[in-house]
């Protein structure tokens, strides 16, 4: 009696990390999407610089803006956020009007999008591992 044994694990572990790309894929689109939902619009530029992106090398799936403000928006300026400005500052508007402020408080947009809906992220993840 002769045994004959193949070792398809190559093929195996091709087909999972494959699924678990596919599936951080969804997840960043599903987060993106929800963020956007989520921007606070004047004139759509924040919404539009939303984007997700997937790390093979990581296996995570990223969500953010590469919006120079977006911070700002996210976690808020002077008194709103902890360590920032306490004095109040005057700034010049495009129209040449002059303004008070303390800070802007902090309109969350991105860390809610990710962190409000693991249940959602973990079914598209399980899933996907799943073959469904």
């Amino acid at each position: 009696m002769k045994i004959t044994l193949e070792d398809h694990s190559a093929e195996v572990l091709e087909a999972l990390n494959a699924a678990c790309l596919k599936a951080l894929e969804e997840c960043g689109l599903v987060a993106e999407g929800y963020a956007k939902k989520l921007c606070p619009v004047d004139t759509g530029n924040l919404r539009n610089s939303i984007t997700h992106t997937v790390s093979d090398g990581e296996k995570a799936a990223y969500v953010g803006t590469n919006s120079e403000y977006g911070v700002y928006v996210e976690c808020g300026t002077g008194i709103y956020y902890p360590g920032g400005r306490q004095t109040p500052w005057t700034y010049q508007d495009e129209k040449g009007n002059w303004h008070l402020t303390h800070g802007q408080r902090a309109k969350p947009f991105i860390k809610p999008a990710v962190s409000e809906h693991g249940e959602q992220y973990k079914r598209i993840i399980e899933a996907e591992l799943k073959g469904k």
